[in-house]
C-alpha cells in the first residue's frame, strides 16, 4: 500500500496502525517517488531475522569453500590501517 508523505501529515502516525491491520508494509510517497517503508515491529524482526541467517549461511558456505584467512589481531587491524591508508 503507498501512502503519500502527506497523508502522513495531516493523520499522523496513526495512519500507521490502521492500515498495517490490512496490509504487510506501507510505502512513503514523497514528491512522487517511493522514499520510505513501514513495517509493523513483528513484521521487521521477522525479516531481519531472516537476513541475518542467510548472512549466516553464506559465511558458512564460504568457510566450506575454504575463503577465509586465519591472522592475529594486530595482523588484522595492521590490514585494517593499511586499507583506510589506501582509501
Amino acid at each position: 500500500m503507498t501512502i503519500s508523505a502527506n497523508e502522513v501529515k495531516t493523520k499522523g502516525v496513526s495512519i500507521f496502525a490502521t492500515l498495517l491491520e490490512k496490509f504487510d508494509e506501507l510505502v512513503i510517497n514523497v514528491r512522487g517517488r517511493d522514499k520510505f517503508v513501514v513495517l509493523d515491529i513483528e513484521r521487521y524482526k521477522e525479516l531481519r531475522a531472516n537476513e541475518l541467517d542467510m548472512a549466516h549461511i553464506k559465511t558458512m558456505q564460504e568457510i566450506q569453500e575454504g575463503k577465509y584467512k586465519t591472522q592475529s589481531a594486530a595482523e588484522h587491524i595492521e590490514e585494517l590501517m593499511h586499507e583506510l591508508q589506501n582509501n
